[in-house]
């Protein structure tokens, strides 16, 4: 399996986008090359899944090129089951944002391109090896979201592209100086993440480049106190953006926390474990309160990825194998879950002209699929079992109390307190909306296009196939998780 094609594949759509004559072909061209990406990413996944039945592990596929020998720089790519999972939500979710997006006229040949791109930078971060090359692609996919939401935005559109443009980059920044650090004071002048985790980096190295690091990337994963550009950023951007931004954006930064920092330096997670601990508690338990105060669906759906995304981050600090676990699928779930969410926000936005909560209701009556959709994803993000946010969820929790200690168990408590209030403001939101008398300009709205169905279609699939059946996600994740458990226990 040649890893490359994850990246020519993207590429070669965008450039045929440009090329296109017309919006039809613009918008079929998009959607064969997403098509293409999801195939692919599957291909990938039998593959992977054949050569690890043979005996293969760590790092599969690898391929390496010298790009800039001087300064140890080499084009590495390779997987293992986490960065294939993540593969797998990115190809879920391209395909679904292209669909949705079936009905903007505005620009269409830029608004489809910048959104390819954006699979590119995605791609190309959870394939590399090099930590350069992955730092490149980290900052690919940063600038194409703020053109999405500083062009096709609503509301607030310039004010929330530059506070994400400007919290992103100074995020980048910190990753860049931490990632120099390790550079700079490793026995050897090389950015190849197998090799640095080799290494032993001092005490004092760890000390200071694990927290930049960590925050750096933290920044992009909602990391409280650096979490204000979520809600404006979410709010504002076109649909598509928002479900790139939630469901593979704010990724990167999870799985950036969990490779990058806490793979290379273990003697500095465990150092700053409790710290991260706290701070992800507090992103749970404020992100869930903050959300019981929206009005605006987007709102409701933006601080609650806060609040969700605190998860990550809270099985990343407890430094479990079940936890550690957990967040994996925790970052799958949420980015399926939340861009399915802001999909089914955007079609009734578009039908409705409002996203106010008080301004709806009775839409099930003229809008059964849509509404039905809506519910689904609504009981997915408050853990109902059957769907995957209950599954990522309980295996946090799990994994959270195999930490024995007052500390851990007071955090994990409190994290658990938070599903109670997410089942209080999605019942209250979705019931406001969907259920009770229907206004009269509301009466003859159409249901959902074709399009719209088979974008809901591909992501709820995903969110059933880890709901109904966990198994082979975790299968896929768990080898991948112990070699970073052995690497933090010293074996």
């Amino acid at each position: 399996m040649n890893l490359l094609l994850l990246l020519g594949i993207p590429l070669l759509t965008a450039v045929l986008v440009l090329m296109s004559r017309n919006q039809q072909q613009v918008k079929w061209v998009s959607f064969a090359g997403a098509s293409v990406q999801l195939i692919l990413s599957l291909a990938l996944y039998y593959y992977f899944q054949k050569a690890s039945a043979s005996g293969a592990t760590g790092m599969l596929f690898q391929q390496t090129y010298s790009w800039f020998p001087t300064w140890g720089i080499n084009f590495h790519v390779g997987v293992d089951g986490i960065a294939l999972a993540m593969i797998l939500l990115t190809a879920f979710v391209v395909l679904a944002g292209v669909l949705v997006s079936w009905n903007v006229e505005k620009m269409t040949k830029e608004f489809y391109f910048l959104l390819i791109l954006l699979s590119f930078g995605a791609y190309g971060f959870f394939i590399s090896l090099d930590l350069f090359i992955l730092f490149f692609f980290l900052e690919i996919a940063v600038i194409p979201k703020y053109l999405l939401i500083g062009i096709w935005g609503s509301g607030k559109k310039e004010y929330s592209a530059n506070k994400l443009a400007l919290m992103l980059m100074g995020g980048s920044a910190l990753v860049l100086v931490g990632l120099l650090g390790v550079y700079f004071s490793g026995e050897e002048r090389t950015f190849d993440l197998i090799k640095l985790s080799q290494l032993h980096l001092s005490p004092l190295t760890q000390k200071i480049c694990f927290p930049l690091l960590f925050i750096g990337f933290g920044v992009f994963t909602a990391l409280f106190p650096f979490h204000t550009w979520v809600p404006d950023g979410h709010s504002s951007a076109p649909t598509a953006g928002s479900m790139f931004l939630a469901g593979i954006s704010m990724k990167l930064g999870g799985y950036g926390c969990l490779r990058v920092a806490t793979f290379m330096m273990p003697d500095a997670a465990h150092q700053y474990a409790p710290y991260i601990i706290v701070l992800s508690s507090i992103a749970i338990l404020y992100g869930a309160f903050a959300t019981m105060m929206q009005k605006d669906l987007k709102y409701i759906n933006a601080y609650s990825s806060i609040s969700h995304c605190g998860f990550v981050l809270l099985g990343i600090g407890m430094l479990t194998k079940t936890a550690l676990t957990g967040a994996v699928m925790q970052m799958v779930s949420h980015g399926l879950m939340t861009a399915l969410f802001f999909a089914v926000i955007g079609m009734v936005y578009q039908r409705t002209h409002t996203r106010q909560v008080n301004e709806m209701g009775g839409l099930m009556k003229s809008m059964p699929f849509i509404t039905t959709i809506l519910f689904i994803v609504g009981l997915c993000s408050l853990g109902l079992p059957g769907l995957s946010g209950f599954v990522a969820e309980m295996t946090v929790f799990m994994g959270a109390w195999q930490n024995p200690g007052m500390f851990y168990r007071i955090a994990t408590i409190a994290a658990c307190m938070s599903i109670v209030v997410t089942a209080v403001y999605i019942l209250r939101a979705i019931g406001k909306t969907a259920m009770g008398p229907i206004k009269e300009e509301f009466k003859n709205l159409p249901d959902a296009s074709w399009n719209e169905k088979l974008a809901a279609g591909v992501l709820l699939a995903g969110i059933l196939a880890i709901g109904l059946a966990p198994f082979w996600l975790n299968d896929l994740i768990t080898p991948g998780t112990e070699i970073i458990i052995n690497k933090l226990t010293g074996k």
